[in-house]
């Protein structure tokens, strides 16, 4: 265990439960829950049935916390290097042993995705995907070597999108693959605006996000050319026979927003801005998704 690790531990532990939120990332994995719900909507065209919809959140649920605690466990030695992840509950030492965690993160994929095989075949291989993608090719492989990292992994939210229209029997639907798409723009977007804000502790770990390899402004410009990708993209899905005036109105006026918080960017590219347009960038795909919701619904 290294220095830097052992210096970790001797802060304040958190108490078990919000260990266990934070290692399963459960507010990350809610937004792929809602992204899959999204899908859902667009794969059945309607507010989907509560068969489907409950197969999907439980599945995902138990697929997504199982690649979150994969992630920490192979990222904890980098996590004690950076001050935004020392304090993840691999690194604090508020689990005694950690060896445990690969074996319940393994079986929390494999057993909702083995367990829905036949009767949805479509559903496992989404979520097989999004978490082979996230836990194996996006952390062991491309986020140490590459600047295309979040590039690449984007796909295991685009991967969540498609597991909710599978279950409504309907995975490759326009509108589905769309929004799949527009999260796999939206993601290196998204992420790399607060790697802008991090980027001494993404430095000091030796970790390849393109913030450390760029200036700032670079990456700025970077990040605009997947925003205007992600706004495309949402415009277009306005097109959907299941959405109309009411997604497209506060989505079109979010776009605006985030558009505007990107060019404030590159014009004073600092770490202010920088978080400014990552709080807007989740804010923008919550109303992505909850205006397909509404639709649904109505």
């Amino acid at each position: 265990m290294s220095a830097l690790t052992s210096a970790a531990q001797t802060e304040a532990k958190p108490s078990l439960a919000k260990a266990f939120v934070e290692l399963f990332k459960l507010r990350v994995v809610s937004l792929l829950l809602f992204a899959a719900v999204g899908g859902a909507v667009l794969g059945a065209q309607e507010w989907p049935a509560i068969g489907p919809l409950v197969l999907v959140l439980v599945t995902g649920l138990l697929a997504g916390s199982g690649a979150s605690a994969l992630n920490h466990y192979f990222e904890r030695e980098t996590d004690a290097l950076m001050n935004r992840t020392r304090k993840r509950p691999l690194v604090s030492g508020v689990f005694s042993r950690t060896d445990w965690v690969p074996y319940l993160g393994v079986a929390m994929i494999l057993l909702p995705s083995v367990a829905v095989l036949l009767y949805n075949p479509w559903l496992t291989f989404f979520l097989l995907a999004g978490a082979f993608i996230y836990a194996g090719l996006y952390t062991l492989i491309l986020k140490p070597r590459t600047l295309l990292n979040i590039v690449i992994g984007g796909a295991a939210g685009s991967a969540a999108v498609l597991s909710g229209s599978a279950a409504a029997g309907n995975w490759n639907d326009v509108g589905a693959v769309v929004l799949a798409m527009l999260v796999f723009v939206w993601t290196p977007s998204h992420f790399w605006s607060l790697a802008m804000v991090y980027r001494n502790d993404y430095k000091r770990s030796d970790i390849p996000m393109l913030p450390t390899r760029t200036t700032m402004r670079q990456s700025a410009y970077w990040i605009l050319l997947h925003t205007s990708a992600t706004a495309f993209a949402a415009l277009l899905l306005a097109a959907h026979p299941a959405l109309g005036w009411i997604y497209f109105l506060p989505v079109a006026f979010v776009t605006v927003t985030m558009l505007r918080a990107n060019f404030a960017l590159i014009a004073n590219p600092n770490g202010r801005l920088a978080l400014k347009l990552f709080k807007i960038s989740n804010l923008y795909l919550a109303v992505v998704l909850l205006m397909i919701c509404i639709e649904g619904i109505i």
